[in-house]
């Protein structure tokens, strides 16, 4: 018998395997969870975008808080006293964090305040057009016959809205607001300098904007129709029970107790941002960066610009035939400000990110 002929291996068998016959287990690792090592290295090397708005009327502390929360200060350094300058027009500020060795690119867009004009009509219309104007850059991009390798991604994906501490309830102008934002944007709304207000005013302040937001259908994020499995319909609910978070903002330390704390120093005290007791900014700031931030951006890509690109596509098939079937036609300023139907079409994860 030739050595070199061997019998076949039962596993190897062409029979087709009975229902009670066990399949063949593997003889060994075929190094499968590797793959996850390199998409760790990837991304080490792409490096994570992240694109913050924050919206609210004048004097509520919005470029503190963002100087808070990345530890980046968009203005003046910390320390030196000076309070930093009033936002007088939307604009965008780009900074690249890099922590233990992973790199976010940061672009913190800043707006000017909301509602303080004394005619408020469509006061809306330039953050909502920023916002699509966004969109509408990225679609460009997508429809290029030959297109960039990484697309650069300036889409906002959470826009932060300040809530003033009134201690009533949501005025009139946000909740309208709210509706139109919320189509377009994952939005997560604070209630701004929480320590003008006790802990009861607060709790009672957080209660009554929950109400509105049930009454008016304003969908803040997390939405509960996109949590997944158990695991973030738990960790979404502790979330949703919390939303509006009461946040101070401070860009100075202090030392209490032998130890330095980022805080707010007053004549009968120093209120600790980080402390829990003192204000909720832990949880805003691990909702934005330790827990939800690729989420977020996930949210972003395959809901709202997807609901986005879905319109403009069916707005292109009333152009006449030819170029305007590969190149949609700009989009005009009405079709950037106007709110889009928010429909669900949440698909498959985009795990992408754009290179430095």
């Amino acid at each position: 018998m030739d050595p070199l002929r061997r019998s076949p291996s039962p596993c190897l068998s062409s029979r087709p395997s009975s229902p009670s016959t066990p399949p063949c287990e593997m003889l060994g690792p075929v190094g499968i969870e590797a793959v996850l090592d390199q998409l760790k290295i990837k991304a080490m090397k792409m490096g994570f975008e992240f694109n913050i708005m924050v919206v609210g009327q004048s004097g509520l502390g919005k470029s503190t808080m963002v100087n808070t929360l990345f530890k980046v200060w968009k203005s003046n350094p910390p320390g030196l006293g000076v309070p930093p300058p009033q936002t007088l027009q939307l604009h965008s500020v780009t900074h690249v964090i890099e922590e233990k060795g992973v790199k976010l690119k940061l672009t913190v867009t800043d707006t000017p305040g909301f509602g303080d004009q004394i005619n408020n009509d469509n006061c809306w219309d330039p953050i909502l057009g920023y916002i699509n104007e966004q969109y509408e850059q990225y679609l460009q991009e997508e429809l290029l016959i030959t297109r960039q390798r990484h697309i650069p991604d300036t889409r906002v994906h959470c826009c932060v809205y300040f809530v003033p501490p009134t201690g009533h309830c949501l005025r009139p102008l946000d909740i309208e607001f709210l509706q139109r934002l919320c189509q377009t944007v994952n939005v997560v709304p604070v209630i701004a300098r929480a320590d003008s207000l006790t802990m009861e005013e607060r709790e009672a302040f957080r209660r009554r904007i929950q109400q509105n937001l049930r009454t008016h259908c304003i969908n803040v994020y997390p939405q509960m129709c996109f949590d997944e499995d158990i695991n973030d319909r738990i960790l979404n609910s502790k979330l949703r029970d919390r939303i509006p978070f009461a946040v101070v903002g401070a860009d100075q330390e202090h030392l209490v107790n032998g130890r330095c704390v980022l805080g707010r120093k007053t004549n009968w005290g120093i209120i600790e941002v980080e402390n829990m007791a003192h204000c909720e900014f832990p949880l805003l700031r691990d909702l934005l960066i330790r827990s939800h931030l690729q989420d977020l951006k996930d949210i972003t890509h395959n809901v709202h610009y997807e609901n986005y690109r879905v319109i403009r596509l069916n707005e292109s098939h009333l152009l006449p035939r030819g170029p305007g079937w590969v190149n949609l036609a700009p989009a005009s300023p009405g079709q950037l400000t106007t709110p889009r139907p928010f429909k669900v079409c949440r698909g498959a994860h985009d795990d992408s990110d754009d290179e430095f």
